[in-house]
């Protein structure tokens, strides 16, 4: 990973997890912009681990063939900086960006079963961590607050319903139902989808994106949140 221009600084991480088409994505992404923090979405890092598998046509529900094939990878997690001068999180695997294909139907329906491969969680949790010691960051997916920074006084549970979360799954154009994606997520053995016991639950289902975002602000101020000086 990069440096950042401060190192000495004492980085400050924001832990936001929920379930699919929760609203996570877009309120930490507007949160990041905000505060001036890099947003990480460790869903990208699992997504592009699955890419990669189904590029090199190894069976996704084989954990020992995924993990045999994982451990080769040179998977280089780093920040960068995108064309409005945003510095952003990337992923590239043997110096390949997935780019939109992140976002195929074919990860899109494989990327539970790799995600749920012990060793490919913590190969991928503790390059998640990495990026704790190079700036302030939020990052956003299912086991932030409960195994990859438990101890960061800033975590965040945003859900909605059921019913919510399918209708923003068709609108972006997927047809995966949300109530098997909630069975694969929370019954993994490795790292489920859990809440954290001092997370604070955000319910998106009724609330405009703009109101979740200046409620969990309010929230990161009152738990003490340091706001920086702009050399991140």
């Amino acid at each position: 990973m990069s440096e950042n221009p401060c190192p000495s600084s004492a980085f400050q991480a924001i832990a936001i997890d929920g379930p699919a088409a929760s609203g996570k994505s877009t309120v930490s992404r507007e949160l990041a912009r905000k505060l001036g923090f890099i947003y990480v979405n460790s869903g990208e890092m699992y997504r592009a681990v699955t890419w990669a598998v189904l590029k090199a046509n190894i069976d996704t529900s084989d954990a020992d063939a995924v993990w045999s094939f994982v451990q080769a990878l040179t998977i280089d997690c780093a920040l960068t900086q995108n064309a409005a001068g945003e510095r952003i999180s990337t992923v590239r695997i043997n110096g390949e960006d997935p780019g939109e294909e992140l976002r195929s139907p074919e990860v899109n329906a494989n990327v539970s079963p790799v995600a749920s491969v012990p060793a490919v969680r913590e190969l991928l949790v503790a390059r998640q961590r990495d990026y704790s010691q190079i700036a302030d960051i939020i990052m956003e997916g299912r086991d932030i607050g409960s195994v990859v920074f438990p101890d960061t006084p800033f975590k965040f549970f945003v859900t909605a319903s059921e019913q919510v979360r399918e209708a923003r799954r068709r609108a972006e154009g997927h047809s995966d139902p949300i109530a098997a994606r909630d069975k694969q997520d929370s019954t993994r053995k490795a790292s489920p989808l859990v809440v954290a016991d001092d997370a604070v639950m955000v319910d998106t289902s009724t609330m405009p994106i703009v109101e979740v975002v200046q409620l969990i602000e309010s929230q990161l101020m009152e738990k003490g949140l340091k706001k920086r000086c702009g050399c991140d």
